[in-house]
């Protein structure tokens, strides 16, 4: 059985797709990133960083439990588990590996900064907004032009790369982006959006979301809270 920690984040949401799509039975433990619950020591524990989502496989490899952070490593863990969503040949695999790190190194942090600066930061820094939405439109140009000459984002096949993005591109309007600009974009979305997978990945944990935008949460998530959890000891 897999347990995953994990709350209806992009990141979250990452992992869910997965899941759902390789069929794999999983327990989900929710983490209510607005109340603290990532920094209970039972998390912290499995995440260091205080990030969901973290995976517990009681049947990893050699059939030893084995527990991960970093939904980028989940994604090939459990890639790795099926056999499924990474090429077996060594080109393919890594032609999907450079667009996973597109997203985790450039995607997920870029987008999260145009949604902190618009839509969270309490004083509004109109160079960080700027700064942050004109990253999202040339990210999103990015994988417009590559979707332009290719299925999917990773090559011809759906795979870890795609399942990685798409959950961060579901806010658009958020990050100052007009989706229909990018038409190959565009296409790949509703086609990834209409996967039966992905529906019931995007279901998970999205009852409990509540808004992140009150004093508690907003300090919990972007104040002092964050920094002192990790001070030298």
């Amino acid at each position: 059985m897999l347990d995953l920690y994990s709350w209806a984040t992009p990141n979250g949401h990452k992992v869910h797709i997965m899941l759902e799509e390789c069929g794999l039975p999983y327990k989900v433990i929710p983490v209510d990133i607005g109340a603290g619950a990532q920094f209970e020591p039972k998390f912290l524990a499995l995440s260091p960083n205080n990030k969901i989502p973290a995976l517990v496989d009681s049947d990893g490899p050699d059939g030893q439990p084995i527990h991960l952070f970093e939904s980028g490593a989940i994604l090939l863990y459990l890639a790795g588990k099926t056999g499924r969503f990474l090429p077996q040949d060594t080109c393919g695999k890594y032609e999907v590996l450079q667009w996973l790190m597109f997203q985790v190194g450039g995607v997920g942090p870029m987008l999260g900064q145009a949604h902190h600066f618009r839509l969270y930061a309490r004083e509004k820094v109109d160079y960080a907004i700027q700064r942050y939405t004109s990253e999202a439109q040339r990210l999103y140009s990015v994988m417009n032009k590559r979707l332009a000459v290719s299925k999917y984002i990773g090559g011809p096949d759906y795979s870890i790369a795609d399942i990685a993005i798409f959950p961060w591109l579901r806010s658009w309007k958020n990050q100052g982006v007009t989706l229909n600009d990018y038409i190959h974009l565009k296409g790949w979305f509703d086609e990834i959006a209409g996967r039966h997978a992905v529906q019931r990945g995007l279901r998970v944990l999205a009852d409990q979301r509540k808004p992140l935008q009150d004093d508690l949460a907003h300090e919990i998530l972007f104040g002092d809270t964050q920094i002192k959890q990790h001070k030298p000891t």
